[in-house]
């Protein structure tokens, strides 16, 4: 059986969810391995895990939210023929 789309909306967030928490929650684990690589690796090389720890916050939250924000084609943010509402304070007196 076939489903036709009878509109443009993006699908619901909740529907996104499980997929953003998956992929946050992968994110939160590599940064837990780079603390304890921090403490457990030699000198040269605890550098590159204690970065990798503090920037991955960050990041996670920008890979879990990616693909919300995308923009089709024909959509318009600016329509020219809407006609604007006058207050009744317009008149000069």
């Amino acid at each position: 059986m076939k489903v036709h789309r009878i509109t443009s909306a993006q699908s619901a967030l909740s529907d996104d969810l499980p997929g953003r928490q998956k992929r946050y929650f992968i994110s939160m684990m590599i940064r837990t391995l780079c603390f304890i690589l921090t403490v457990v690796t030699p000198s040269p090389f605890r550098w590159f895990f204690l970065i990798g720890a503090i920037t991955l916050p960050y990041i996670a939250v920008i890979i879990a939210n990616a693909g919300r924000e995308t923009v089709t084609g024909n959509t318009s943010y600016f329509n020219a023929n809407a006609k604007e509402i006058a207050s009744g304070n317009d008149n000069p007196k």
